[in-house]
């Protein structure tokens, strides 16, 4: 049998105030008929009223009353769920690795490249359909901060967790990244292109990148690199615990540290693994090369999905009511 299911319950407790105005509609239209038949007698009540309709009155009580009935079932949003369809899913899997290291605070990039990076991130995803994508992020350590998932929505709330806190006070290591993401995509099943990006400023302290990349070709990994910052560089600004400006990062010194965007091992390092190297643009034409680069290699089948459509009958009852109003209003 179908279920009804209401989509908007809360209008299911405007019950007592459906009474309420239906019990005075019904009292109204007795008043009334109780008045003209004090006043008036029988015998002539066509003389002195006459478009006076007990009928007509209590016809005019039940539309209303059915009106305002109808009125609130369509609100209340009745619905059924119909059976479930399987759909076939297609697409790419692609992994985001975020470089989340204390450099990514340096505010050559608006208002610093930490953020400036995660809005290129949201603006990649506005860009790509129908692909799988996670969420790495890495500095000293590396983790999958999100699996690989086509709800963008749920990507988007893992990468607004990342914030100045989040950042490690270790040092950036890019091997860690492409480690983390060749074991992620293993996890993730048998797959004939793995897609990596990466946003960082390309500050590597990576104990062996030159085997991870040889590694990540063999396995079949491309790599897109995306630089955050820029040549000239900027300062790295340090916060105490509760995340207020204390001043810069110094070396052994005393001197201010700049940290400047490193093209040239990102570049390498997307070039050797058949990807593509993009410097951070205040325009979207940086991000365009990539969603350009990555829909370029072929769909391959995810697995199917089971869909479950929603059917409303919102729509009857709201012509109930309609019609109900409009012949309460002629009569």
């Amino acid at each position: 049998m179908m279920q009804i299911q209401w989509l908007a319950p809360l209008y299911l407790w405007l019950s007592p105030l459906l009474c309420v105005i239906i019990g005075f509609v019904v009292y109204k239209a007795v008043c009334q008929c109780a008045v003209a038949d004090t006043l008036i007698a029988d015998s002539y009540m066509r003389t002195v009223l006459l478009y006076f309709s007990y009928k007509k009155k209590i016809i005019k009580a039940v539309l209303y009353s059915l009106g305002v009935i109808a009125l609130w079932i369509a609100l209340a949003r009745p619905a059924s769920y119909e059976q479930r369809e399987m759909v076939v899913q297609e697409g790419r899997d692609l992994f985001i690795a975020l470089d989340i290291s204390r450099s990514m605070l340096a505010q050559d990039c608006k208002p610093n490249r930490l953020m400036f990076a995660k809005q290129k991130i949201k603006e990649l995803l506005k860009q790509l359909s129908a692909e799988r994508v996670g969420l790495i992020v890495f500095s000293g350590s590396t983790f999958v901060q999100c699996p690989l998932t086509s709800d963008y929505g749920a990507f988007a709330m893992y990468l607004d967790q990342l914030d100045v806190e989040t950042i490690s006070s270790g040092t950036t290591a890019l091997d860690q990244a492409i480690v983390c993401a060749l074991d992620a995509f293993k996890k993730a099943g048998d797959r004939k292109h793995k897609l990596l990006v990466l946003f960082t400023d390309g500050e590597d302290f990576s104990s062996n990148l030159s085997g991870t990349k040889q590694k990540a070709a063999q396995e079949g990994m491309h790599i897109f690199t995306v630089g955050i910052g820029s040549v000239d560089g900027a300062p790295i600004p340090l916060y105490d615990a509760k995340g207020t400006f204390i001043g810069h990062q110094k070396d052994r010194q005393g001197a201010v540290v700049i940290s400047r965007l490193n093209e040239g091992i990102l570049s390498n390092l997307a070039h050797d693994s058949g990807g593509y190297y993009v410097a951070a643009q205040e325009s979207l034409h940086d991000i365009a090369h990539i969603t350009k680069s990555v829909t370029a290699f072929e769909k391959e089948r995810f697995d199917d999905a089971s869909c479950t459509h929603i059917i409303e009958y919102y729509q009857y009852p709201l012509w109930v009511s309609f019609i109900s109003f409009a012949l309460e209003w002629l009569l």
